[in-house]
C-alpha cells in the first residue's frame, strides 16, 4: 500500500483490475449502498472480459464484504459496515477518495487500542535478533535521504513492533498501520524538514530503547506519543488548509 501509495504505479491483470476499478467506485459513492450493480453482459463489455473473469472478481467484492449477489435480482452494493476496513484494498480505495480527516482520526483510535499492547509484549517476548532488527529500522529512520525511505523505514519499525510481540492476531493489523503512514506521507511527512525529521526519528528510537529495556510501560508510552503526535500533526495540516484565503 505504502508503496504504491510514494510510486503511484501497480501492476493488475484483467481480474484485479476488474476489482480495483468496481471496488474503488464502491468505496467512491459512484454505487452506493443498496444499488444494483449493472449486469454481466455491461459490465464484461466495458472492461473486456471474459464472464469467468468477471464472475471471479465479483466472488473477491463479495469477501470484501462490498457485495452481495441476489438471484433474480442482481448484485447489490452492502452497507459500508459490512466492509472489511482491514483489508488492504478496501483501505486504499477508502484513502483514494481523498484525505478524510475524520477517517484518520478512526484509524489512530484503532492504532492507540493495539499497538500500545504490542509494545507492552514486546518489551517482554522481543528477542535479541527483534530488537537488532528494531534498531536497524531507527537507524534507517535517522539516516534517510529521501521521503519514499524514511516512510518506508517508519512504516517497517511499526511492523517489527508487532512481530516482536509474537501474538500472530497482531500480524492481521498491521494495514491500518499503513493506511495512516500513506496519509502522513501525502499530507505532513516530516522528512525534508531537519527538526521534525530528528524528532520524528528520536520518537521511534524510543519506543526500541524501552523495548531492550524490559519496560512495558514505557514501550506503551513512547509509541501511544508517536501515534498521537502523528495524528495531530495532519489534524493541524488540515486546519492550517481550512482557514487559508480564498484563491484569487
Amino acid at each position: 500500500m505504502l508503496k504504491t501509495a510514494i510510486s503511484g504505479q501497480v501492476a493488475r491483470n484483467s481480474h484485479s483490475h476488474v476489482v480495483h476499478e468496481l471496488g474503488k467506485s464502491i468505496v467512491g459513492g459512484v454505487y452506493r449502498s443498496g444499488s444494483i450493480l449493472p449486469g454481466d453482459t455491461e459490465l464484461a463489455e466495458r472492461f473486456d472480459v471474459s464472464r469467468t473473469v468477471l464472475r471471479e472478481a465479483m466472488k473477491t467484492l463479495t469477501a470484501k464484504g462490498l457485495v452481495v449477489p441476489r438471484a433474480r435480482i442482481g448484485t447489490r452494493v452492502t452497507e459500508s459496515s459490512t466492509w472489511n476496513f482491514f483489508d488492504a484494498d478496501v483501505l486504499t480505495w477508502h484513502l483514494e477518495r481523498g484525505v478524510d480527516f475524520a477517517f484518520l482520526h478512526h484509524l489512530s483510535d484503532m492504532r492507540l487500542s493495539f499497538e500500545p499492547n504490542a509494545a507492552r509484549l514486546a518489551a517482554d517476548r522481543a528477542t535479541k535478533a527483534d530488537i537488532e532488527r528494531l534498531y536497524a529500522c531507527a537507524d534507517a529512520m535517522e539516516n534517510a535521504n529521501s521521503e519514499e525511505s524514511f516512510a518506508l523505514a517508519d512504516l517497517a519499525l511499526h511492523i517489527a513492533v508487532l512481530d516482536a510481540s509474537k501474538n500472530p492476531f497482531m500480524y492481521s493489523v498491521g494495514t491500518l498501520i499503513e493506511a495512516a503512514l500513506v496519509t502522513s506521507f501525502k499530507v505532513s511527512s516530516p522528512y525534508g524538514e531537519v527538526a521534525r525529521q530528528n524528532a520524528t526519528a528520536k520518537a521511534h528510537r524510543a519506543i526500541v530503547e524501552r523495548i531492550e529495556a524490559r519496560d512495558p510501560d514505557g514501550a506503551a508510552r513512547a509509541i501511544e506519543h508517536v501515534i498521537v503526535d502523528g495524528r495531530d500533526r495532519i489534524a493541524k495540516t488540515a486546519h492550517s488548509a481550512s482557514n487559508e484565503p480564498a484563491a484569487t
